[in-house]
């Protein structure tokens, strides 16, 4: 496996291979990696069926994924659970061997699925490894991209129609506002016009009064 794998890592997308785990221990293998170097994997278990005699996928299987950095007393850069089949990815962030195991596991009784799976020659494991290039890794997501892209541009078409409507509303109140001062504006306005005249009024009529019954004292 080992010699194996660096070959299969000179191409831009390694060719699948796959390997048998018995399900007692983790299967590992290692692999050197240069500095800043990304890895995607693509990984799919299958158990055997005796009734079609063909090895296929089972719903209860999961499988457990680790890498360890073994030049840095074995740091962990990838912890991760998974179904039957799934996806990991991990970046080198430096130079040297790293580890990497595969645990399967059910979630049906454990020893009873131990015993099954030994009897069928164990798990089939299928993995796919892209070293390097991420360009090319990338180019694998490209409809997720794309789908990722085309849902950023409605909600910003939405947001900008959420803007309009805003800078529309923010335009209505204005001029409902210069309205409203307006309208308050004329009511005061006609109100002290109406205080004027009537105080006038009052006046003159005090004014005739007085006169009016200073003439009656005379005569």
């Amino acid at each position: 496996m080992r010699a194996i794998l660096p070959l299969l890592s000179l191409s831009t997308v390694a060719q699948a291979l796959y390997f048998f785990i018995d399900g007692t221990q983790p299967k590992c293998f290692y692999e050197e990696l240069p500095k800043d170097t990304l890895v995607v994997g693509h990984y799919k278990a299958e158990e055997f069926d005796d009734r079609t005699q063909t090895w296929s996928k089972h719903d209860g299987l999961s499988i457990y994924i680790s890498v360890d950095e073994v030049f840095d007393n074995n740091h962990r850069v990838v912890s991760q659970r998974g179904s039957e089949s799934g996806r990991f990815t991990f970046t080198a962030h430096e130079a040297g061997d790293h580890r990497l195991c595969f645990t399967p596991s059910s979630n049906s009784g454990r020893q009873n699925w131990l015993n099954a799976a030994h009897a069928n020659g164990g798990i089939k494991l299928t993995l796919d490894l892209a070293i390097g290039e991420s360009s090319e890794i990338e180019s694998t997501d490209k409809s997720k991209l794309q789908d990722i892209s085309q849902r950023v541009k409605d909600l910003n078409s939405r947001l900008q129609d959420i803007r309009r409507e805003q800078i529309f509303q923010r335009e209505r109140e204005a001029e409902f506002r210069d309205q409203s001062e307006t309208t308050n504006s004329r009511v005061i306005r006609w109100m002290v016009i109406q205080l004027v005249v009537l105080g006038v009024t009052c006046t003159w009529q005090l004014s005739h009064l007085r006169s009016f019954f200073i003439k009656q004292k005379l005569t």
